[in-house]
């Protein structure tokens, strides 16, 4: 089924409203990942072996487990705006043989398309041939009558690329109505240059959804100028990748000569796999929508861990 949201949507839903899951958020559930000095997943631990802080005091942890079965939820968003036309062939392949791997019982996934517009190429399903079906419709996405569509807004592309509009819309009118452990996992090159939703406001609903936001950085080297290296249209896109995934718990994955994508998807859904759900009650049940801070730390200072920074006291909805 497909759903096309176009820029006129997407501009109501920039101007809505926030809501959040339907759960009670006295009780904060974090979900985080554990690495050691060399980046290896450490999954042995237990739960005298964390603590936690919010807003720099330690809180009681009441719930801990290894995070192996909980179900997933996955928006794939895939950038398909003018600089990945190239990649979009490998891009399908590739998620595809992902879902094969990842996806289990009670597990669903979507698959969203975004450049110039944003586009729900498969709804929520547990079935990896959907998805795979929906995988062969990924096609160019570029403004109507642009001539030179690219990372740069001219006259001729003033729509650019809505990734941040298209985070938005998977993270608030996709996820936040959805249980259990909720990702999301964008295939682009970072570049965003025509957005109607903030930065901000996209990693805000990805957090007010409880959601985590892995970037998959792959850019085609014919567009920036040979080499896997960016040319520079303002530097943005990276520091934007790394903000939005750092808030939220996940990470950048970087396709390079030593990372393919398939490397990428396979450390991915290893990483997902290997979560552990820590859980403790918010000092704060008035629930006034203010924003609070969260720490989490291991007894091996040599390791580092992966979790979302923050949560929103937010009522829930009726």
């Amino acid at each position: 089924m497909k759903v096309l949201l176009p820029l006129l949507v997407l501009s109501l839903a920039a101007s809505a409203q926030d809501t959040v899951i339907k759960v009670d958020v006295d009780l904060v559930n974090v979900l985080c990942s554990v690495r050691n000095k060399g980046n290896g997943l450490v999954g042995n631990l237990e739960k005298s072996d964390f603590k936690l802080f919010e807003d720099g005091k330690e809180m009681e942890i009441k719930y801990f487990t290894r995070e192996t079965d909980l179900p997933l939820t996955i928006g794939m968003l895939v950038d398909t705006s003018k600089s990945q036309e190239n990649l979009i062939e490998p891009e399908s392949r590739a998620a595809y043989e992902f879902f094969k791997v990842v996806l289990r019982k009670k597990d669903m996934a979507f698959l969203m398309q975004f450049g110039a517009e944003a586009e729900l190429l498969q709804d929520n399903t547990g079935s990896a041939k959907m998805l795979q079906d929906g995988l062969r419709q990924l096609r160019l996405s570029v403004p109507v009558g642009g001539l030179h569509p690219g990372p740069v807004p001219t006259q001729q592309n003033v729509a650019g690329t809505i990734l941040f509009d298209a985070v938005y819309l998977a993270a608030n009118e996709k996820l936040k109505g959805e249980v259990g452990r909720k990702v999301i996992v964008v295939i682009t090159d970072g570049d965003d240059t025509g957005s109607k939703t903030p930065r901000d406001r996209a990693t805000e609903a990805a957090q007010k959804a409880d959601t985590i936001i892995y970037f998959i950085d792959y850019e085609d080297p014919r567009y920036h100028g040979g080499g896997f290296g960016r040319i520079s249209f303002g530097g943005s896109g990276d520091a934007d990748m790394h903000k939005m995934s750092a808030e939220t718990g996940g990470r950048v994955f970087k396709v390079d000569r030593k990372n393919t994508l398939d490397d990428i998807f396979k450390d991915l859904q290893d990483e997902m796999r290997s979560q552990y759900s820590i859980g403790y009650t918010s000092p704060h049940p008035q629930k006034d929508s203010s924003y609070h801070k969260i720490e989490i730390r291991t007894s091996n200072k040599d390791y580092k861990v992966q979790a979302r920074k923050g949560y929103y006291a937010t009522p829930q909805e009726n």
